[in-house]
């Protein structure tokens, strides 16, 4: 596990100045950053949707794993990469 790695019940969210937005030229959801907007696939999407600052990074797998009707434990990992990777780039925090 790496240093930027989520705990099962670390609380993500996203920093000042982050959000998730529709993209109303392209369709589809967009990670807007100062400076920067990231397009997102329908599973970047749907994992950012549920990140709110107060979902627990188990609660935000199980809702997924319910929602998409596969294990819990490939969620994790995709999850787990996705949101390690957005925090790498200081697009995402932690709260514990």
């Amino acid at each position: 596990m790496t240093a930027l790695a989520l705990a099962s019940g670390d609380r993500p969210c996203l920093p000042r100045g982050v959000r998730l937005a529709a993209d109303r030229v392209r369709g589809g959801m967009v990670l807007l950053c100062p400076e920067k907007a990231v397009a997102l696939d329908a599973i970047g999407a749907a994992i950012l949707s549920r990140i709110d600052g107060e979902a627990t990074f188990d609660a935000i797998v199980a809702d997924l794993a319910a929602a998409y009707q596969a294990p819990a434990g490939q969620i994790a990992g995709d999850v787990q990469t996705f949101l390690t990777a957005l925090r790498a780039r200081m697009y995402l925090e932690v709260r514990r």
